[in-house]
């Protein structure tokens, strides 16, 4: 048998000690989420579980590439989340665009592997169709001190 989106979703998110079903704390005064004729703009999402992010820092720095993986892994999965909770991840017909912020350190230059891991998450939950483009950069700060952030825009398939 088959496992379904949310089926897949649940499995990978439970190492990472994340409830998919679980209502996820935003960070301030705005929407996790906002849909508009079908298409749907996650916000930025950190690598929090709960309300601790599961690390802190630049990447190169006191954040190794190996961390910041699992923190792009975090963060992906909120954003599947939001997906989740707000249209099922059945609607999910396409991933246009995703953003991945890298806190990096200045001499760190592989924000793009960071941004791999996130995106091999999206493949293994939506499939290799459900990829579109994207976008790695390193920036100096990211709020609360996380190495990683992630947006999205979605296309969602008719209900």
């Amino acid at each position: 048998m088959t496992e379904t989106r949310t089926q897949t979703l649940r499995r990978l998110a439970l190492p990472h000690g994340l409830d998919v079903d679980a209502a996820l704390q935003i960070g301030g005064n705005y929407a996790s989420s906002t849909e508009h004729a079908g298409l749907v703009h996650v916000s930025g999402q950190v690598p929090r579980v709960g309300h601790v992010l599961v690390c802190t820092g630049r990447v190169g720095d006191t954040v190794s590439l190996a961390l910041a993986r699992k923190a792009a892994e975090v963060c992906v999965l909120r954003v599947l989340t939001v997906l989740h909770q707000a249209h099922g991840l059945d609607r999910v017909g396409r991933v246009l665009k995703m953003n991945v912020f890298v806190q990096s350190d200045d001499a760190f230059t592989q924000q793009s592997e960071v941004a791999d891991a996130a995106s091999d998450l999206l493949v293994a939950v939506l499939g290799a169709d459900a990829l579109g483009a994207r976008t790695s950069v390193g920036v100096r700060q990211l709020p609360k001190n996380a190495p990683v952030e992630i947006d999205a825009v979605v296309a969602l398939l008719p209900a």
